[in-house]
């Protein structure tokens, strides 16, 4: 593997690339409008961008006449990983994000070096597909975990894995000779959203994710907040429901009891009196079951309130609502927004609830927006 590297960018030519890459192709005279700068500094500025391989002209002239700049998409490839209780999943992208190959393996057993051998396997694979992305070489790899990360490499706590203090990213770059960034997955999503993403037109976002745990992420000024504490599950403990069921913390009517899938699938079982799977609730609950409609519609109902609580305290443009469980929120979607309405001031705005369904290959996808905000800026990602 050897993969295409550029020196790290700043000041106004890190500028210009994140310009081009989140917004191209743009002619010179729209980049130098965008940016403020003349067409002298921005000539200056992207020719070593050009000749290091991360911008190219296109053919054809543009609005000014002058060639359009873009990112070069098809002299770099990245691997993103979302590492599951039982299996790894990863696609391969160009430097824009775009999906060019999908890739899924179990796993024999969750022990670091299970997870290790994974997830070398699938990159190895990917790196050797030439018919995804012409066969550029990758250039680096994110993995995207469930759980405390610590300094872009060491995973501090992952309870689904039953890891604690394991330096994957070390583990994975000694195996595969490249440069490995292990990311928490929510604030992953939550940077695929802010480049490529349904958010892309925001600068102040949050992701709520519901699934196996309850997640949040949060975009201000354009930066994903990445504090110490982020990927604990703070947002899983605030309580939604007073008489609800309790969590394996003991807590009464939390995010954790009320909206994640193993919560609903215990709370169904208990009503219907037989285990029930969770597509299973809401299947029932769309179809009129009297059970399974109010399990969905007191989640949903509590799902609202946590979009609201989001909205109340920090103001967004956005909610973005996704995750392993998130078709509760489309089955349960008039209880949701009326619950979010009833928490709000009548004066104000409507919350932006938008709501994405995705499977573990945009989690994966979302691992490898964070391997290219990595290459392109450096430590200053997180």
């Amino acid at each position: 593997m050897t993969p295409a590297r550029w020196a790290p960018l700043e000041g106004s030519a890190l500028a210009v690339a994140l310009e081009v890459l989140r917004h191209g192709p743009l002619s010179r005279s729209d980049l130098a409008r965008r940016l403020d700068l003349s067409r002298g500094s921005l000539t200056r500025l992207s020719r070593p961008l050009v000749d290091a391989g991360l911008l190219v002209e296109l053919e054809g002239p543009g609005t000014s006449g002058s060639r359009p700049l873009d990112v070069a998409t098809g002299r770099h490839r990245f691997v993103g990983v979302k590492v599951t209780a039982d299996a790894v999943h990863a696609v391969a992208t160009d430097l824009r994000a775009r999906t060019l190959a999908v890739r899924e393996q179990p796993l024999v057993g969750t022990s670091p070096a299970d997870v290790v051998e994974a997830v070398a396997g699938l990159v190895t694979d990917l790196d050797g597909d030439t018919t995804a992305g012409g066969g550029a070489p990758v250039t680096a790899v994110g993995v995207g975990v469930g759980g405390l990360v610590e300094g872009r490499s060491r995973v501090r706590s992952a309870r689904y894995l039953r890891w604690e203090d394991v330096d994957l990213g070390e583990l994975l770059s000694d195996r595969l000779g490249l440069p490995v960034v292990v990311d928490n997955d929510v604030l992953s999503l939550a940077r695929a959203e802010q480049w490529f993403g349904a958010a892309g037109a925001c600068d102040h976002f949050a992701v709520l994710t519901i699934g196996e745990g309850v997640g949040y992420a949060l975009v201000v000024h354009d930066r994903v907040v990445a504090g110490p504490d982020a990927g604990v599950g703070l947002l899983g403990h605030v309580p939604l429901a007073p008489t609800g069921p309790t969590c394996p913390l003991g807590h009464v009517g939390c995010a954790d009891a009320m909206l994640t899938v193993g919560g609903v699938e215990a709370r169904a079982s208990v009503a219907l009196r037989r285990p029930v799977a969770y597509a299973d609730v809401l299947a029932l609950a769309a179809a009129g079951d009297p059970a399974a409609a109010r399990v969905v519609e007191d989640a949903a109902r509590a799902l609202g309130r946590l979009v609201a609580l989001v909205a109340n305290t920090t103001m967004p443009q956005k909610v973005v609502v996704s995750g392993d469980g998130v078709a509760l929120a489309e089955t349960g979607r008039a209880a949701l927004l009326a619950a979010v309405a009833a928490d709000r001031d009548p004066r104000a705005r409507d919350v932006d609830v938008d709501v994405q369904a995705v499977g573990f290959a945009e989690w994966a996808r979302g691992a490898a927006v964070t391997a290219i905000q990595t290459s392109v800026l450096g430590s200053r990602v997180l």
